[in-house]
């Protein structure tokens, strides 16, 4: 079963290597008998299911994330190995599809308007008055 990043992006079964061992996780005594926590591993570097553009956005994007061009999630969140491939097939396809993601426009940074500036300056006063308020009144 191959892994449907995006309509454009598929990543072919035989590209994911996958690890077992022994969870930490939820599950009483059965945590001690069973393989449930998954390791998923992807080549980044070498795969063929990417074109040359989305590599490099990917090695520069993830290069934190990534051990010699391979990236691997991990998930020990359930009981059951099944479900915990299933999430990590899931965090696989959102990390991928988070770093192929157009950038966001940068905030070009504005002045406040007349109007904020008044509102601010009335609010102020406002605050000033009530503060006046709560003072002892004045003995004489």
């Amino acid at each position: 079963m191959d892994l449907e990043v995006s309509p454009a992006l598929t990543i072919p079964t035989s590209e994911l290597s996958w690890r077992f061992s022994r969870s930490s996780g939820p599950g009483g005594q059965h945590v001690n008998t069973s393989d449930s926590r998954v390791e998923l591993s992807w080549n980044v570097a070498d795969s063929a299911a990417l074109s040359d553009d989305q590599r490099l956005i990917l090695v520069t994007r993830l290069g934190r994330r990534l051990i010699a061009g391979v990236i691997t999630v991990t998930a020990s969140e359930r009981r059951s190995q099944l479900r915990n491939r299933e999430i990590a097939l899931a965090k696989l396809s959102d990390l991928v599809l988070e770093g192929l993601a157009p950038e966001a426009a940068s905030r070009r940074a504005t002045k406040p308007t007349r109007s904020s500036k008044r509102r601010h300056r009335v609010a102020k006063e406002q605050r000033a008055a009530t503060k006046q308020q709560r003072k002892r009144p004045f003995a004489e």
